[in-house]
Order: structure tokens, then C-alpha cells, then sequence
């Protein structure tokens, strides 16, 4: 009796829980159905969103393609003013940094020996004068006496000799008069080239020797600035080129200047040519010495389409910017030139007026709609 209930209570349960497992389902189906609809609702009813971006309106510009580099000024001449003679020096008349034209007096030697020996080959040259008279003399007499034959050949001989060895005297005391006043010129130092003083080298009272270093000086106006080029953009080099720099004491000063001389040959270590191009310096404002940066116009000026350097992006080789059409973005891949600063040239790809997006391109992709910030 006992298990009968119990399977009569059993029974009924089941009976009685599928009806309720039922309404259950259907709650939760209505529930997920008004889910979902109350979420495309709400899909709908939110705006479409925007990429914010700037945008540069690419423009065409005058450019002129060069190679950039960096160099020293070096002076056109450097002259080391040495001494002929030796001696005492006497006096010094000039100092580190005066300027100097060619000529100028820069010291003088003590030149009482040299004064000297220049009176001892006058004197010199004197003796020789009256003996070579004398020969002479005595050859006009004994040539008359030996065309008479009333001297032996021996004896004309002997003084046409004498008229000869006069001669080589008379000669020979030249010279050395000549070498002495040379001399006595040499105590005196004038300086060979229009120039400055760089350094000098000895005071007053030193003794030097035949050879000894006096001043080093260099001339300035014009100078040399000397620069290196790689290898790979030697092809574009060429003497007479416009040449184009800056120094750091006049940074927004621009100086020029032309190629002037092309090395014979690529340093191996560095793979570099040398080069030089003479800059005018009329003003004396750039120092030998100056470090430069240096620009080397290879070809003619020309217009082109240029645009700010930000706005590229780089997939390895390829070149691509955005640029804004409507209210999307379009994808332009570009061929690029030279950079002139901040901005680099376009080859192909863009044209004046393109309105290209410099800030905000690396959330973009094709067709996006963005928003342009004033």
C-alpha cells in the first residue's frame, strides 16, 4: 500500500512538472527575443563613429635637388714665413691676428754682419775692377810689342792669361757683392701673400737659423670648404656646382659657394670622396676652422608637389598617404624624391590640392569617414 503512494506521488510530480518546464522555455525565449530587439534599438538609435584627423592641402613648391653632407672650412693659403739668414732678431711688427697684405714688413734680423760683408765685397769688387784695367793694359802693350816680334809667343801668352784671370776675378767679385747684398736683403721678412696672422713663432732677442719658422699665416678671403661625399652619390658631383651651408655661429645665415676641386680618388676605409669648394669671404665673418653643414645643388631648380614628411607611411618599400575625398579617406601609394626639410617631393602619386592627412593616418583604412579638425 505503502509503494503505491509513493509511485502515485511520482507520477503526479511528472505530470505537474512539464507544464510548468514549459512555461519556463517560453519566458526565456521571450526574454532573449526582447534582448535582441532592445539591443538593435539601441544599435540603431547610437551614431556612426569618426576618425578625427588634419589634413595639409599638398601644394607645389620651387626645389632644387642636392645632396646633403657635412665640412670644414679650411684657409684658401697656409704659409709658414721662415728666415733666409742667420741671426738675432731684431725687431717684430706684427702679432697674432693682424692682417697683412702682400709685402708688409713682419720682422727684421740684425743685419750688422750682413752690412758688413756687403762693404768687404764692394771693397772686393773694387780690387778686381782696377786689376782687370791693369791686365788689360799691359795685354794692349805687349800685343803691339808681339806683333813687332819683339817678345817671345810665351810671353803673350802668359799676360792674354793674366787679362783672362782679371776677368773671371772681376766676375767672381760681382757675384759675391750680389750674394751679400742678398743676404743683407734677407734680414728683412715681408710676408709673400695677403693675409693673417695665425701664429707667430718667435720674439725679439731669439737667434735663429737659416730655416727657422717665423710666423704661420692664412689667407681667408676666400675660403676653402672641404667636405666629404659617399660613394654611391659621386655620379652627381661635378665641379661648378652651387654649394649651399650654414655654420653654427650664424645658424640662420646662409653662405655659398662653388665646387672647385674634385679628389682623384675614394678613401678605401670610409668610401668616401673628398672634395672642396671655394666660398668668398669678403666680410671676414666665417673662421677657418668652422664645422658646416653642407648642401650640394645637383640639378636645376624645378616645380614640384611636396608635401609634410609626416604624412607618409612605410610598408617597406612602398610609400602610401591618405588623402581625404568627401568625408572618406582614400588610400594613395606614392613615389617620393628628395626631402627639403620637413617636407618631401612627390614624384607620382598626388597633385596640387590634395587635401592628404598628416595627423590621424595610422587609425585609417580604405573608405573610412572621418571628421576633419579645424
Amino acid at each position: 500500500m505503502i509503494i503505491k503512494k509513493a509511485m502515485v506521488y511520482n507520477i503526479t510530480t511528472i505530470f505537474v512538472s512539464r507544464p510548468v518546464l514549459k512555461a519556463l522555455l517560453m519566458m526565456m525565449m521571450i526574454t532573449v527575443v526582447g534582448l535582441s530587439f532592445a539591443s538593435c534599438s539601441k544599435e540603431k538609435a547610437e551614431p556612426e563613429r569618426l576618425v578625427n584627423v588634419r589634413v595639409w592641402s599638398a601644394e607645389t613648391r620651387r626645389v632644387q635637388p642636392y645632396l646633403e653632407t657635412t665640412g670644414t672650412l679650411k684657409p684658401d693659403e697656409e704659409v709658414l714665413v721662415t728666415t733666409e739668414v742667420d741671426g738675432i732678431v731684431r725687431k717684430i711688427y706684427v702679432d697674432e691676428g693682424t692682417n697683412v697684405s702682400a709685402g708688409t714688413l713682419l720682422a727684421e734680423i740684425n743685419d750688422t754682419d750682413y752690412v758688413l760683408d756687403v762693404r768687404r765685397s764692394e771693397a772686393a769688387l773694387r780690387q778686381a775692377e782696377a786689376q782687370q784695367v791693369n791686365a788689360r793694359r799691359s795685354f794692349k802693350r805687349l800685343h803691339a810689342l808681339y806683333q813687332e816680334e819683339l817678345i817671345t809667343k810665351q810671353q803673350f801668352d802668359d799676360i792674354s792669361t793674366k787679362v783672362a784671370l782679371a776677368e773671371a776675378d772681376l766676375e767672381k767679385a760681382r757675384a759675391t757683392l750680389s750674394i751679400s747684398r742678398e743676404k743683407l736683403s734677407r734680414t728683412k721678412i715681408y710676408s709673400p701673400i695677403v693675409a693673417s696672422i695665425k701664429e707667430k713663432k718667435v720674439s725679439v732677442g731669439d737667434f735663429v737659423r737659416n730655416g727657422t719658422s717665423l710666423f704661420q699665416i692664412i689667407r681667408t678671403n676666400p675660403l676653402k670648404l672641404r667636405f666629404n661625399i659617399s660613394e654611391k652619390d659621386v655620379a652627381g658631383l661635378k665641379k661648378g656646382q652651387d654649394v649651399a651651408f650654414t655654420v653654427d655661429a650664424f645658424s640662420k645665415q646662409k653662405f655659398h659657394g662653388k665646387v672647385s676641386l674634385l679628389y682623384p680618388s675614394v678613401e678605401e676605409k670610409t668610401r668616401t670622396l673628398q672634395a672642396e669648394a671655394i666660398v668668398p669671404n669678403e666680410g671676414q665673418i666665417l673662421k677657418p676652422g668652422y664645422f658646416a653643414r653642407v648642401q650640394i645643388f645637383t640639378q636645376e631648380a624645378r616645380d614640384s608637389v611636396v608635401v609634410p614628411v609626416t604624412a607618409l607611411l612605410y610598408d617597406g618599400s612602398i610609400v602610401r598617404v591618405f588623402v581625404i575625398d568627401g568625408n572618406q579617406a582614400k588610400e594613395r601609394i606614392i613615389k617620393t624624391g628628395n626631402k627639403y626639410g620637413e617636407h618631401v617631393e612627390v614624384m607620382d602619386g598626388l597633385k596640387e590640392g590634395d587635401q592628404v592627412v598628416v595627423i590621424g593616418q595610422n587609425n585609417l583604412s580604405e573608405g573610412v569617414k572621418v571628421h576633419v579638425a579645424r
